[in-house]
């Protein structure tokens, strides 16, 4: 039997799902943040422009196709929509995005180049990961406004570590990734659990 693919309403309310969890966490600040889901191989929904992600509604998304043109409204699409375009084009397997504005990964994004982790039990969350016997380095990309331009740094890490499992805009926030919005959403979990248990184990120091 084949699966259907889910609908609008479907996959609107799994990110305002998401976006109510991770504002009760911190992690999207004001309209910070941004969502997105495939709908199709060439399309996606994601958050339009300067919505509050705890407070969303499906009022508040858009279709856009993977160069991150709106479809159908005139309404403007978010400003980092291309680093969205990107996964999708990098990777068919991916189904949801999330992007978060963090205490942690902020801070810890503004002092290193790579963010590592090892020993956590949640690394088994990500990609590829059996044991909690690993060690897993998210790579940070300097801040650019030249969004394009930023998209394509991304685009040739991943193509040169394909297990990459995320990545953080320095001073930014976090992006994350998975099959689903629901996987997503776990990454995102795991990775922003483990950023904090970094960010206190150098305050203990």
């Amino acid at each position: 039997m084949t699966e259907t693919a889910p609908t609008v309403p479907e996959l609107s309310r799994a990110l305002i799902g998401a976006g109510q969890l991770f504002h009760a966490r911190g992690w999207v600040p004001a309209t910070g943040g941004n969502f997105s889901a495939r709908l199709s191989p060439e399309r996606m929904l994601i958050t339009a422009s300067g919505c509050h992600k705890g407070e969303l509604t499906e009022a508040d998304f858009l279709v856009a196709d993977l160069e991150g043109q709106p479809i159908g409204t005139c309404r403007k699409a978010s400003y980092e929509t291309l680093l969205h375009c990107q996964l999708y084009q990098h990777d068919p397997a991916i189904g949801g995005a999330l992007h978060t504005h963090s205490v942690a990964n902020t801070l810890l994004s503004r002092r290193y180049e790579r963010i590592r982790l090892a020993g956590y039990e949640l690394l088994k969350l990500l990609p590829g990961i059996k044991t909690h016997d690993a060690v897993v380095e998210v790579p940070v990309f300097e801040n650019d406004q030249d969004i394009a331009r930023l998209a394509a740094r991304v685009d040739a890490h991943m193509k040169q570590d394909p297990a990459t499992p995320g990545y953080v805009i320095a001073g930014h926030g976090l992006y994350a990734w998975g099959a689903t919005v629901a996987e997503a959403r776990w990454r995102v979990e795991a990775l922003e659990f483990m950023f904090e248990c970094e960010l206190r184990s150098q305050l203990l120091k």
